[in-house]
């Protein structure tokens, strides 16, 4: 299969040292990668290191001494399946709105007619500066992807929004765009992740061992399929992805509530989370002192959010998983039907290469009408991959 082309365009910003992960990402995945560098950029990372990252000469002049180039911005533009833009810095999403052409990246960007996406990065004074914005809004209107900067510590010693998002995300939304899947622009994603924590006392509690992997890996995928996406998650030690509304949240009450607070408006919930299905009657406020006796502690049942919401579906599709060990398509079924859900993904944590805190699953997806889909082993971002495309055809009707 010929492998899909990748042009990386870096602008001269203190981000640009991420590029050369995001170049060694796009290498990883097999695509076929050409860099086209500003001479600011240059200043900041070696061509040398792109060129041994990618295998191929690293462009920065307009009109080299060497060579015949009259042409170059054209060849290049035409050679791009997908053209990238990271880190973009303010300088650059100007001239780019406006169509200034007075470097070797520029005049090439203006002549693509692939995809672009467009990763910005500077100082949280310069992105909040209204020209800027403005300029984005432009690009973002003439159909091109933007991935907006991430809020963290600056290299300016500041801390604000600004930050370059990650590679990962960058490679992620890249991949998106090469896979030509943008199904579900224009939709809403809903999607619950990790597990809650129900509080014994001040400092204990009763929880699970869901790490949210498989929740924000279904986010993450929404995202890129261009869904506006909302995670709502219990706590994980997981990076919190660009480009999505993250909610955290504690306790199985927090997350109903969460839940119904945006289900809505949403086109689309994956209830991935790991719900406490119990919690203390009676919190003790402080911390609970250790004796010889036997500590009873009276659990009551939480809310089924599930079956909450879905009194209230309306457009929505609906997607839940279970979580069984014995009679487990029984049971997942009869989840389906009293919750009154569209698909559920059955799981069980005792089957090699599943379970929690893994990166990979085996899975049956049951729909409406029983029909079960057995899955083989693969990543939890090819699973997230899978159940969202049923998503789509659930929502287009199919």
């Amino acid at each position: 299969m010929e492998k899909k082309k990748v042009l990386l365009g870096i602008t001269g910003g203190i981000a640009a040292y991420k590029s050369a992960e995001l170049a060694r990402l796009l290498v990883k995945a097999e695509f076929e990668v050409r860099v086209i560098m500003t001479r600011s950029a240059a200043a900041f990372v070696a061509p040398l290191t792109f060129e041994a990252l990618c295998g191929n000469e690293v462009a920065i002049e307009m009109f080299p001494r060497e060579g015949f180039y009259a042409t170059r911005h054209i060849d290049l533009a035409d050679w791009a399946n997908v053209f990238v833009v990271a880190p973009a810095t303010a300088n650059f999403l100007a001239k780019a709105a406006t169509g200034i052409c007075d470097n070797l990246l520029t005049t090439t960007f203006t002549a693509a007619k692939c995809p672009v996406l467009i990763a910005p990065a500077m100082n949280s004074n310069m992105w909040d500066y209204p020209a800027v914005l403005k300029n984005v809004e432009v690009l973002r209107g003439y159909g091109f992807h933007i991935i907006d900067p991430e809020s963290g510590d600056l290299a300016c010693g500041w801390v604000g929004k600004g930050r370059m998002a990650e590679p990962q995300v960058i490679f992620d939304k890249t991949n998106a765009i090469l896979e030509g899947s943008e199904a579900l622009k224009g939709k809403k994603a809903l999607v619950t992740a990790s597990r809650t924590e129900e509080p014994i006392d001040s400092v204990r509690y009763i929880s699970n061992r869901s790490s949210g992997k498989m929740g924000y890996a279904i986010a993450e995928r929404a995202r890129d399929m261009g869904a506006e996406t909302v995670l709502i998650s219990g706590p994980s030690n997981l990076r919190e992805p660009g480009g999505i509304e993250v909610v955290k949240v504690m306790t199985a009450e927090e997350m109903a509530s969460a839940v119904k607070e945006h289900f809505a408006d949403c086109d689309l919930l994956v209830m991935s989370a790991a719900v406490s299905d119990y919690t203390p009657s009676e919190p003790y406020s402080g911390k609970r002192k250790k004796s010889d006796k036997d500590l009873t502690i009276e659990l009551k049942p939480t809310e089924d959010i599930l079956k909450s919401v879905s009194r209230n579906k309306d457009k929505q599709v609906i997607i839940g998983f279970a979580l069984e060990t014995d009679d487990q398509i029984e049971n997942a079924q009869k989840k389906l039907k009293d919750k009154r859900i569209d698909i559920i993904v059955l799981n069980n944590p005792n089957e090699e290469g599943a379970g929690f805190d893994v990166d990979t699953n085996r899975v049956d997806i049951i729909g409406i009408g029983g029909k079960i889909q057995k899955l083989p082993l693969m990543s939890k971002r090819e699973l997230a991959r899978e159940i969202l495309e049923r998503a789509v055809s659930l929502l287009k009707g199919e």
